[in-house]
């Protein structure tokens, strides 16, 4: 979690200067290696340090998939395939729970030896297929035609050789560099001021974090509180069973439901606030009941709702912002969640079980905090709200690798 939370803003910065495609190739490179190196951990430090580049890794495709998946996918079914796109996530999770109760002793090193061999092709075409362009970042090769026709016209004319070019450039000093390292902290800086001060984006984060404080809590004490609550025997089973049918089902519904309200900003927080508001209806109503039959069919039916946010909420984090700040949008969300969100609610719920010795209650005031996302989500409802996705892409620029432009002349450059 440790390398996910700061390898991602990192990653969405890098964008600016680097081809966002390859970016992932290497994402998926540093989770490939990781994810091996997991299953030769021989005690608790290495398999912890090759967990957090696993979320090194992980960082990349988080940032960057979703603006891939928004500019590619057809007009009619963008949030259907963000839908296809984040099912993935609670599906990975269940048959996280599935497998883990089935192995013990040296089997559980497979499971990452496996994921590891999987994901290797992907990393390998992150780096030899041509890469995609991604809506509002310059390509590559503009850039490097930028950069060319300045030395041009440096060296007046292209008069001089290649070599009294070369030279010319190792003679720089190195201040220039520090500039330029200086121009990306500063318009990293100013890209998240923009963040915070949109109030659409503010308002989405603030539900999802709610959102995500019950979901986490949920995956981690959730087959612990049917185990005692209802006395299953396998537990990890059935929840992993519930998670993976809802997940996908719930998550896909969510994206065709938007597309057919027509994808906006304001239908999305409608339909958030309506599906978590009956959600957490039927998963408390299921708490209430005493038998296990009745229990996992309301509660099937709550998840369903639940898990219809996924789309609908990271829709409104790619449309709220101008394709540029995208990467870093989706970044920060990431962020936000997990540090407000699942990483604090699993030790917290613990603290409350502990003092109420009671996991029925435990559960029921988990889930009540669905209700302050559903009202969260009601208010970005009356937002003004503008979809930014056809807006200006930025200044190619300010995107040249290696600029010696100072911070001061870039702040010109731009309000020239």
């Amino acid at each position: 979690m440790v390398g996910l939370l700061v390898a991602s803003p990192i990653f969405a910065s890098l964008t600016k200067r680097v081809n966002p495609f390859r970016l992932i190739g290497v994402g998926l490179s540093v989770w490939t290696i990781a994810a091996a190196g997991c299953g030769f951990s021989k005690d608790f430090w290495s398999i912890a340090i090759f967990r957090m580049l696993v979320g090194v890794g992980e960082a990349s495709f988080i940032s960057l998939a979703a603006p891939f998946i928004d500019d590619n996918a057809p007009p009619a079914k963008k949030t259907l395939w963000l839908g296809a796109f984040y099912m993935c996530i609670p599906t990975g999770v269940a048959v996280g729970y599935v497998y883990g109760g089935l192995v013990g002793g040296y089997k559980w090193r497979l499971a990452f030896w496996v994921e590891a061999i999987l994901m290797l092709p992907f990393a390998i075409l992150g780096f030899v297929m041509k890469p995609l362009q991604l809506k509002g970042f310059s390509p590559v090769g503009f850039k490097k035609a930028l950069v060319s026709a300045e030395d041009g016209s440096e060296n007046q004319g292209g008069e001089l050789s290649t070599r009294e070019a070369v030279a010319d450039q190792s003679s720089k000093p190195l201040r220039s560099m520090d500039a330029s390292d200086a121009c990306i902290v500063i318009r990293f800086l100013k890209d998240m001021k923009i963040l915070l001060l949109n109030k659409v984006f503010v308002v989405n984060i603030l539900g999802y974090i709610a959102y995500n404080f019950v979901v986490g809590a949920y995956s981690y004490w959730g087959p612990k509180a049917g185990y005692n609550i209802y006395h299953m025997k396998n537990a990890d089973y059935i929840f992993g069973a519930i998670t993976v049918v809802c997940g996908i089902l719930g998550s896909l519904a969510g994206g065709f439901a938007l597309d057919y309200m027509t994808s906006t900003i304001s239908n999305a927080f409608k339909l958030l606030s309506v599906a978590t508001l009956f959600g957490a209806i039927f998963c408390i109503v299921a708490f209430c009941f005493k038998s296990l039959i009745a229990y996992i069919i309301i509660f099937a039916i709550g998840e369903l709702l639940i898990f219809a946010a996924q789309a609908p909420v990271n829709f409104v984090c790619l449309h709220c912002v101008t394709p540029s700040l995208r990467p870093l949008s989706m970044a920060m969300s990431t962020v936000s969640i997990h540090i407000f969100g699942d990483v604090p609610s699993a030790p917290l719920i613990g603290l409350l079980q502990d003092h109420l010795n009671n996991w029925r209650k435990t559960a029921l005031i988990l889930t009540s905090i669905l209700f302050l996302a559903a009202v969260i989500w009601f208010a970005g409802i009356f937002l003004h709200t503008v979809d930014r996705f056809n807006e200006g892409s930025e200044n190619p620029v300010n995107t040249i690798e290696n600029s010696s432009t100072t911070p001061q002349e870039v702040k010109k450059t731009e309000t020239a």
